[in-house]
């Protein structure tokens, strides 16, 4: 496609040479310090996936005529997205609450807490939805325990599923240096209660794959459900 083009190209990058070049300079839970073509920008948006975003932003900017500052501004005002790399902060313990729901997803973001943690430990909180692809139930449920210092594995969505049932497709994935890191709580409200009085000062307790949903589907029918509510009233008490 790019070769028969006739279209003017333009290229952007994180890691190669392109035509608009981002860097990050600084990683914090509470926003990223990038470095795109020799301006810095300060932005509340997390993680490295997004920082190609806001390259690609800026760069369609540039090209369309509009000025450099005002773009820079604009990047440094935008307000992450509810329900993605979500940070909730209390007890010395930060909660992160993404919609991370397949295992590509869930590995950016724990590569992105890693990066980030500094000593604490990491607890992942993490189900797979009902009625969904099988096949990616025992890659999350590794990718989560092989990253995590503890990973408690739980419902998310099971529609007309057994919840139990999808539980054991994801320990089918585990492997045996891993095992000992991972509990199993059918109930997602005590999963995430647990996860978080298991947390210490300083660890990072991740809640994915719901994000922004308020819900909890069973057997056909939505239950009210919000992961944001469910660690505000933890770490928040």
């Amino acid at each position: 496609m790019v070769q028969d083009t006739k279209a003017k190209m333009r290229s952007y990058a994180l890691k190669h040479p392109a035509d608009y070049k981002v860097k990050i300079m600084e990683r914090q839970f509470d926003g990223t310090l990038l470095h795109i073509n020799d301006q810095e920008c300060w932005t509340r948006i997390m993680g490295d996936f997004n920082a190609y975003n806001l390259c690609a932003i800026y760069a369609v900017g540039i090209e369309l005529g509009k000025d450099q500052l005002q773009l820079l501004t604009a990047l440094s005002m935008l307000k992450p997205v509810e329900g993605r790399f979500q940070t909730i902060q209390g007890k010395g313990i930060t909660g992160i609450i993404d919609y991370a729901h397949t295992p590509d997803a869930l590995e950016n973001v724990l590569n992105t807490i890693i990066k980030l943690k500094g000593g604490g430990n990491i607890i992942t909180v993490v189900g797979c939805g009902g009625n969904r692809d099988k096949g990616k139930r025992p890659q999350m449920a590794q990718i989560a325990a092989s990253k995590s210092s503890k990973a408690v594995f739980t419902s998310d969505n099971p529609r007309n599923e057994e919840p139990q049932a999808i539980l054991d497709d994801m320990m089918a994935g585990i492997t045996a240096d891993v095992k000992s890191k991972v509990l199993v709580i059918l109930d997602r409200e005590q999963a995430i209660k647990s996860a978080l009085m298991l947390a210490k000062e300083g660890d990072v307790v991740l809640i994915a794959g719901k994000g922004h949903e308020k819900y909890q589907e069973v057997h056909g029918q939505r239950h009210h459900f919000d992961d944001v509510e469910q660690v505000n009233h933890f770490l928040k008490a």
